[in-house]
């Protein structure tokens, strides 16, 4: 775990997939095509808590959707990569844009989509249900599965290993 905790300790960027990690993987439709997606309130709250404490948040996803657009809105990530089934090039200009190392970046995924930017991270993680192959090519894997807080549990990680988390609970405690 102390391996974990110093990757992690580094990290300026997380980088997370919506489908299957934001989300529990599933889609919903109504009769005219309009897609649904249930987000957990946990994970919005982190991704809040992380972002204060100087880490940015991103999120590259294969698919494009209103509802994610809406809802990364509402959390202030302001880097957003929709309809990129191809993730190395949004990875790349995500990079470059922040002008930080791979190293400083930790992925949060959990199917085969994921694992070009996972191999390029200094922290890859996989949600609790993930593909077992991208388990398997994780540094770290959550207990939580996608959609039902393990992007919060992510959070709570870095923010622990930055010395950050005793400060954010302080402010609830006092």
């Amino acid at each position: 775990m102390q391996n974990i905790l110093a990757k992690a300790a580094r990290l300026k960027l997380l980088i997370l997939d919506v489908d299957g990690v934001l989300t529990d993987g599933r889609l919903f439709f109504d009769n005219q095509g309009v897609e649904y997606k249930c987000f957990h309130a946990r994970d919005g709250h982190g991704i809040k808590l992380l972002r204060q404490t100087g880490v940015e948040v991103a999120v590259i996803s294969g698919r494009k959707s209103n509802s994610v657009a809406l809802r990364m809105k509402n959390l202030g990530i302001t880097h957003v990569y929709q309809g990129h089934e191809n993730k190395i090039m949004a990875f790349e200009e995500l990079i470059q844009t922040l002008a930080i190392d791979p190293v400083q970046a930790g992925h949060v995924g959990d199917d085969l989509l994921d694992l070009p930017i996972m191999s390029r991270v200094g922290l890859a993680i996989a949600v609790e249900d993930a593909n077992f192959a991208v388990k398997q090519r994780a540094h770290w894997c959550t207990t939580l599965p996608g959609g039902q807080g393990a992007v919060r549990e992510v959070c709570d990680l870095i923010m622990q290993a930055q010395g950050t988390f005793a400060g954010v609970l302080e402010g609830y405690l006092s």
